[in-house]
């Protein structure tokens, strides 16, 4: 037995109501596997291809060795300093800051963040911070970041 016209556009627009609220869940990635060998192999297709003039290739391959191996600071780095130079100053601080994570002890990564922090984002405080950090690590006095750390707390007070 059919239902009215009504009864059968609501048992539709239910069915299409639920169809919709399974589609509408998080997206979930799929987690990458680390493979630190194929991230090698990736991250010196990018070398070769920075050296060859192709910067567009050199970043899909440390994008990708990157994924398959975010603990080498290397690649972190050399990508994030790709990103400077199309201006995306905010996923490069974002790459340099998940870096961190993985390799807090890498003082040209806390170099490479205050500089976008303070040239390109105008984040002050971060860039002391980053400057400070590099200054701790790094084995040879900095007379240049000495005196943007000076200038910055002077700013900052």
């Amino acid at each position: 037995m059919m239902g009215s016209r009504s009864e059968v556009c609501a048992l539709l627009f239910g069915v299409c109501m639920a169809m919709l609220a399974g589609c509408s869940g998080p997206v979930v990635k799929p987690q990458v596997q680390v493979d630190p060998a194929l991230a090698a192999t990736l991250a010196e297709q990018g070398r070769q291809a920075l050296e060859e003039g192709n910067a567009g290739a050199a970043k899909r391959a440390w994008r990708q060795a990157v994924e398959l191996n975010p603990e080498d600071p290397v690649v972190v780095n050399n990508l994030a300093l790709l990103l400077v130079e199309d201006r995306s100053f905010v996923e490069a601080t974002s790459l340099l800051e998940r870096g961190l994570e993985h390799s807090p002890r890498v003082a040209e990564l806390h170099y490479n963040l205050g500089v976008i922090a303070e040239l390109y984002l105008l984040d002050l405080q971060k860039a002391l911070v980053h400057y400070q950090r590099y200054r701790e690590l790094s084995e040879a006095e900095d007379q240049a970041v000495a005196g943007w750390i000076a200038d910055l707390e002077r700013r900052l007070d």
